[in-house]
């Protein structure tokens, strides 16, 4: 599955009842997205650091983000700083991760694409 097979899946509602991914499950969810921006940690949560030119790009991509998690009702922890957004996303039902969190994740990937790369 590439990125954007990643980012085109569905997002589902959690029903608590799951248990929340790890190991391998965990790992080949994790390499479909891109590693320079990721990192899983503690096998709990996703923690994602997107670099931008200017204070404006990064508020333009927060905006972006906080709509996403609007319409699927999945909510990050979002830290906008002057160049930088700084991403925490898990699913607090299950108090860790599952496929959802990754779509999620690729999806924000697929937005920051649209900005320049400041380096």
């Amino acid at each position: 599955m590439t990125e954007s097979q990643l980012a085109d899946r569905e997002c589902t509602a959690c029903t608590g009842d799951e248990d929340p991914l790890e190991g391998t499950e965990l790992i080949e969810f994790f390499e479909e997205l891109d590693r320079d921006v990721w990192e899983v940690v503690d096998e709990h949560h996703l923690e994602g650091t997107y670099a931008f030119e200017d204070f404006r790009d990064a508020l333009e991509f927060t905006k972006e983000v906080g709509e996403l998690a609007e319409e699927e009702f999945h909510h990050p922890d979002i830290h906008l700083s002057w160049g930088e957004v700084v991403i925490e996303l898990w699913t607090h039902k299950i108090d860790g991760l599952r496929e959802t969190d990754f779509v999620m994740a690729a999806r924000m990937d697929r937005f920051y694409e649209e900005y320049d790369d400041p380096e």
